[in-house]
């Protein structure tokens, strides 16, 4: 424990303290310019989330991740349970999706804690394979079976957004899983052609798309779609999040307009949770954008600098997985205010209200944290295997050997 707690990478929980500190305060300005009066808690409420947050974030930290890989199985079963709840008596449903629970006030959104629960299965499955590619029949495959089970489920529940985060997190462990190019160029070629293929169709066949998603009680699933592809043709009430996000995004300038003096973002629906980018970009501007994407790309690159330090193949795996997942709702939340994805619900990670996102992001970055333990135990393990057949003297002069600074020449 003490040895874990020496090798602690502080950058990460620096990074996620930032997180927190900016998180706060813009949730309540959030709250108090669009006065809302139901959420007028939701401010403290993030705070202790971000309390239980953090408890999570170092419980899973201290936990040995090669479990997670070992019982794999059985926690990808306790997932799928957690998604057929909200066929149950516990269903509560929020902003016109299904897919949450509840319990005595505690509420509960499957769909999110899958996530973690889908990186830790695909990671050990593909760690049990030993091919230097991956077959298609015989790895790739049945790889997609296990994200197309929690994927049907999740979009039944209506939340596309984090159905179609499986399907990134799939490719991207896939890509790592060391698949053959000429399979990455077809999947590249298949799903370009779908999606140009269907953009086309879905302009084509609207009208019948409208009748068949209406009568499956899909409509609200046109209406966003409506809003990326067809904005001319959509209603005004299916544009005007978007259309109002962009005003306050816009007026924000280059420096904003101040804390706590948005003007625009205050008319965003939602701006506590999946619209919270509006309220930054007004009242910090396109620096504060900057720093906020700064900070983003300082996290993912140091979790990517702990992959690359593994000396086993499950911590780069998941790692990757984790990446994938983060990577995904930053450029689609910010991207469905800018126009360049539909609009979903997915959240901003860190910073959006919701007390499930939350914790389960900084129980991500516990597992990372606890990879990073396994890779200081293996290369303090491998430093007493150089030294050990050493006497005292070739211990002390090979130490002074480690710290002695280079003569580099320019």
């Amino acid at each position: 424990m003490l040895s874990k707690i020496k090798n602690i990478d502080w950058a990460l929980v620096t990074i996620l303290l930032i997180f927190m500190g900016i998180c706060i305060p813009v949730v309540h300005s959030a709250i108090t310019n669009s006065k809302a009066d139901v959420l007028t808690a939701s401010a403290f409420k993030m705070a202790v989330y971000y309390v239980a947050g953090f408890v999570a974030f170092f419980a899973v930290a201290f936990f040995p991740y090669k479990w997670l890989i070992k019982y794999a199985v059985y926690v990808y079963m306790l997932g799928i349970g957690l998604l057929l709840l909200v066929w149950t008596p516990l269903r509560m449903s929020l902003n016109g999706a299904d897919g949450w629970i509840g319990f005595k006030g505690f509420s509960l959104q499957p769909a999110e804690a899958f996530k973690l629960v889908l990186i830790v299965t695909l990671a050990a499955y593909l760690v049990r394979k030993q091919k230097d590619k991956l077959g298609f029949w015989k790895d790739i495959v049945p790889a997609g079976f296990i994200v197309l089970i929690p994927f049907g489920l999740v979009v039944l529940q209506n939340d596309l957004g984090n159905a179609l985060c499986y399907l990134v997190i799939l490719v991207g462990l896939l890509w790592i899983g060391n698949m053959k190019y000429t399979q990455a160029l077809l999947f590249l070629v298949l799903a370009g052609s779908m999606l140009f293929g269907g953009i086309h169709a879905y302009k084509t066949y609207h009208e019948q798309i409208t009748d068949f998603l209406g009568e499956s009680g899909r409509a609200h699933f046109l209406a966003r779609i409506d809003a990326w592809l067809l904005p001319d043709q959509a209603s005004k009430d299916d544009i005007y999040q978007i259309e109002r996000a962009q005003l306050a995004i816009g007026n924000g300038g280059m420096l904003g307009k101040g804390y706590m003096k948005g003007e625009l973002s205050g008319r965003v629906p939602y701006t506590y949770a999946d619209s919270v980018i509006s309220v930054i970009a007004e009242e910090f501007g396109f620096v504060g954008m900057a720093v906020l994407l700064l900070l983003y790309f300082i996290l993912i690159h140091r979790m990517i600098l702990i992959a690359l330090e593994c000396r086993e193949r499950a911590g780069p795996y998941i790692i990757v997985g984790i990446v994938a997942m983060f990577m995904y709702q930053i450029f689609e939340n910010i991207g469905m205010f800018m126009g360049l994805m539909p609009l979903t619900g997915v959240t901003l990670p860190f910073i959006s209200y919701g007390g499930t996102s939350l914790i389960i992001n900084m129980a991500c970055i516990g597992v990372v944290m606890s990879i990073h333990f396994a890779n200081k135990k293996h290369q303090a393990e491998e430093n007493v295997l150089r030294t050990d057949h050493l006497d005292d003297g070739e211990k002390k002069e090979n130490k002074k050997r480690k710290f002695k600074i280079p003569n580099l020449k320019f």
